[in-house]
């Protein structure tokens, strides 16, 4: 399933999560501090500003922060570049996988797109506490600021957004090419052993069908946990700032740093329910697959031969499909309560734990919202498992029919899920 389309995926894997760490790790101890002499983002005006004086007045020392900001943020991403060259250079030289363009250096363009837009999480949650506490200053002093500042930050967030929107479409429309290069990938593999495999009941989906929704699924979930753990790394110490802001939990009083942990209990409690209520769904989803495939395959026999798909027989098979899909709708019922009530109830988490401090008025409203979005992206991120659960259901379903198709490839026994029979 991986091997077709990456090279080496067990190395390859290890040598991304190394490498990462290792990139992050000299970002923050060595090379964060070189930008003044290495970056080149003066050629670009964007270069590192002087260091005013002391005694500089507040607007100076305000504009110098802005643009030192940005000068690094440039430095940050022409040190990304680097180290994504190098590692998408080395693996290209390494491998004569026909597919490595598209799953090496494919992969990394993905991961990139994936941190350019967490950084815009990062800036819209800046913006929101600037725009926010212009709200309230406009509300609560009426005409004490200019119309044309309003409009500045909408143009602000209007400019930020459209490229957003711009990587976004660039993004969806690559990942789509990049899902159908890996689709080709295992078909051209499941294809050259099809004598192997055709007396497997299905075959003919798992290599039409199941190899597109693998691929699609894999990447999906994988660009979501990479999202989640960038997330992770980016507003955890935004939240962790924040929370100093908050005076006291409600019940437990005064907590430092409060805010992280409620959304690392609330996170946890949420991942433990759900895959008590869902620890079933795999294995159903599995069975249900295989008695639509046995139902199919009837269907298909019956264009070719005149004794075969008879109505008795259809009747049966259709029978099956039907126990097990209402089968499945009862387990989806009380998964679907736990599930769907844990997250309308979460909504309300931040609120209530604000509750003290907003009543106390320990921040502005620019401050509340800037709070509210972290521990929303937080708490998002910790919740990867529960976001995604159903989703992993119909991957752990697919990777069970893929893999018993491998092991008949390799002449191994199937796993006996792939032989049991449906209960009536």
């Amino acid at each position: 399933m991986f091997r077709s389309f990456f090279p080496n995926p067990k190395w390859f894997f290890s040598s991304f999560i190394m490498w990462s760490l290792l990139c992050i790790i000299a970002w923050y101890v060595a090379i964060k501090g070189m930008g003044t002499m290495l970056s080149v983002g003066e050629w670009f005006g964007y270069g590192f500003p002087t260091v005013p004086q002391n005694g500089a007045s507040d607007a100076v020392q305000s504009a110098y922060q802005e643009a030192y900001s940005r000068a690094l943020d440039g430095w940050l991403y022409q040190y990304m570049l680097v180290c994504f060259g190098l590692f998408v250079g080395v693996w290209l030289q390494l491998t004569d996988n026909p597919w490595a363009k598209w799953s090496v250096a494919g992969s990394a363009l993905i991961v990139f797109i994936v941190w350019f837009q967490v950084e815009v999480s990062v800036s819209l949650n800046n913006w929101y506490g600037d725009f926010y506490n212009l709200i309230q200053q406009a509300l609560g002093h009426p005409g004490s600021i200019k119309l044309s500042e309003f409009y500045g930050q909408l143009t602000t967030v209007g400019v930020l957004l459209m490229t957003a929107i711009m990587v976004a479409v660039f993004n969806a429309f690559f990942v789509s090419h990049y899902v159908f290069r890996w689709r080709t990938a295992l078909t051209e593999y499941y294809t050259s052993k099809w004598q192997r495999v055709r007396h497997i009941e299905g075959a003919s989906q798992r290599i039409q069908e199941d190899t597109m929704r693998f691929a699609s699924i894999v990447e999906n979930l994988g660009v979501s946990f990479l999202n989640a753990v960038m997330t992770l790394i980016a507003f955890l110490p935004i939240l962790w700032h924040l929370s100093a802001k908050v005076t006291e939990l409600p019940i437990v009083g005064h907590v430092s740093q409060g805010l992280v942990f409620v959304a690392i209990i609330w996170s946890v409690i949420g991942t433990a329910l759900l895959g008590i209520a869902g620890i079933k769904l795999p294995g159903l989803e599995f069975k249900n697959q295989k008695v639509e495939a046995a139902y199919r395959k009837e269907l298909v026999y019956g264009e070719d031969y005149e004794h075969r798909a008879e109505p008795k027989t259809l009747r049966q098979l259709f029978g099956d499909v039907r126990f097990s899909y209402f089968r499945l709708y009862l387990h989806y019922v009380y998964f679907n309560v736990v599930r769907y009530g844990y997250l309308q109830f979460g909504n309300f988490i931040p609120l209530i734990v604000l509750a003290p401090s907003i009543v106390a008025g320990a921040f502005t409203l620019g401050t509340m919202q800037r709070i509210m979005n972290a521990f929303g992206k937080v708490e998002d991120s910790f919740q990867y498992l529960v976001n995604s659960w159903t989703t992993i259901v119909e991957l752990l379903s697919i990777y069970k029919r893929l893999k018993a198709f491998e092991q008949a490839i390799h002449y191994e026994a199937l796993d006996e899920l792939e032989f049991e029979t449906i209960d009536d």
